[in-house]
C-alpha cells in the first residue's frame, strides 16, 4: 500500500508539500499540485480519513441524543434514528446514537470530547434540560422537536398545529360536531414529550374557536384502544369523528374497539390519524392520515446541522413542515349531523 513518503519520492516534493496539496490547507502552484494528484493517482494513494478528520478538526460523526423511555414508541424511535443516519450519510457523516436514560450526560460527553461534530436532539420535551445546554456549548445542536422556550436554538419539526386543524376542518367540511381526540398514555404527558402537548392544546383551541365541545381521552395502555373508546362515548354519545393521535399500537387497534361498540369506520365513525409516524414496516395505518413522516423533517435538520458544522450558520429558528394529508377512505358524511 502506498505511502505519503512514497506520493513525495514519485513527485520529487516534500512530505510536507504533499500533505498541502492533498488538504489543501496552503496554496501552492497548479503545477505542483498537479504533480502531486498524478502521482497519488498513479500509486493509488489515498490518505486515511482519520488523518484527513484530524487535519481538519472533525470527526465527520453526528451525535443522535434519542434517549429511551418506559413508554418509548419503539416504531417512533427507530423510524427517527434510521432517517437521521440516512440523511446524515447522505452529507457524508455517520451518526453516534445516545440512547441512555441521562440524556443530559450523553450530550455533554459528546460535546465535551469531540466525539461528534454536532447533535440532532430527538425526544424532545417541553422543558428540555438539553435545551439549555445547547445554549452554553460551543458545539452545533439542531433538535427535531420544539421545546416551550426555542430561543437560541435550531428546531425542526412537523406542523402539528396545522394537521390538527386540517383534520378538524376535514371533519367539520363532512358534517361532523361531535369530534374526539385520542391522545396518547397519561405518562407521556407527564414527561411533557412536546408534540403530544401541542396537539392536544391546539385540539382544545381550534374545537373551541369553531364552537364545538373539544373531548380528549387517553388510553389506559400502550396497546388498549377499548378505554379510549369508552371513555370517549362515556363523554360524548352522539361522537362521530375522531382525531387519532396516539400510540402506534392503539391506533392499529381502534377498528376492533369500535366494531365492539357496534360501529364500524366510516360508515358510523370517521377517523383521521394525525402527526403519527408510519410503521418501520412502511405499512401505514387504514385510516386518512397527516402522518408524522421523519423523511420530511430528518433531512431538513440535518442539512441544518451540517451548515452549522461548516460554518453556513443560518440564523437560529424554529422550521416547522407541513403534513401532507394522505386519504385512505375512512372519512365520510356524518350519518345525522347534529348541531354544535
Amino acid at each position: 500500500m502506498a505511502t505519503i513518503e512514497d506520493v513525495a519520492r514519485n513527485a520529487g516534493v516534500s512530505i510536507s508539500t504533499v500533505s498541502y496539496a492533498l488538504s489543501g490547507k496552503r496554496s501552492i502552484s497548479e503545477t505542483t499540485k498537479r504533480r502531486v494528484l498524478d502521482a497519488a493517482a498513479e500509486l493509488g494513494y489515498a490518505p486515511r480519513a482519520s488523518a484527513k478528520a484530524l487535519a481538519a478538526n472533525r470527526s465527520d460523526i453526528i451525535a443522535v441524543t434519542a434517549p429511551l423511555h418506559p413508554d418509548t414508541d419503539p416504531t417512533a424511535h427507530m423510524a427517527f434514528a434510521m432517517e437521521v443516519t440516512i440523511s446524515a450519510r447522505g452529507r457524508d457523516f455517520d451518526t453516534l446514537l445516545l440512547v441512555q436514560d441521562d440524556a443530559l450526560a450523553g450530550m455533554k460527553r459528546s460535546a465535551a470530547s469531540a466525539l461528534a461534530d454536532g447533535t440532532i436532539v430527538l425526544d424532545v420535551a417541553a422543558h428540555d434540560a438539553r435545551a439549555e445546554l445547547a445554549r452554553t456549548i460551543d458545539h452545533p445542536v439542531v433538535f427535531i422537536g420544539v421545546p416551550d422556550d426555542t430561543e437560541g436554538l435550531a428546531c425542526v419539526d412537523l406542523d402539528f398545529e396545522f394537521a390538527i386543524r386540517t383534520s378538524i376542518d376535514e371533519l367539520v367540511a363532512n358534517g361532523h360536531r361531535h369530534i374526539a381526540l385520542i391522545g396518547h398514555h397519561p405518562s407521556t404527558l407527564e414527561r411533557e414529550a412536546n408534540y403530544p402537548l401541542r396537539i392536544e392544546r391546539e385540539f382544545k383551541r381550534y374545537m373551541t374557536e369553531l364552537g364545538l365541545t373539544p373531548v380528549v381521552a387517553h388510553p389506559t395502555t400502550d396497546h388498549d384502544a377499548t378505554s379510549a373508546v369508552s371513555e370517549i362515548f362515556r363523554q360524548q354519545p352522539g361522537t362521530t369523528g375522531i382525531v387519532v393521535s396516539t400510540a402506534n399500537q392503539v391506533a392499529m387497534n381502534l377498528t376492533a374497539a369500535l366494531n365492539a361498540e357496534g360501529l364500524s369506520v366510516p360508515a358510523d365513525v370517521s377517523v383521521i390519524a394525525a402527526g403519527m409516524t408510519p410503521a418501520m414496516s412502511r405499512t401505514p395505518l387504514p385510516f386518512d392520515a397527516l402522518p408524522l413522516d421523519p423523511a420530511l423533517t430528518c433531512p431538513v435538520a440535518v442539512d441544518i446541522l451540517v451548515d452549522l458544522i461548516q460554518g453556513v450558520a443560518p440564523a437560529q429558528e424554529v422550521t416547522l413542515v407541513p403534513p401532507v394529508y394522505q386519504s385512505r377512505g375512512t372519512v365520510a358524511p356524518a350519518s345525522a349531523p347534529t348541531p354544535a
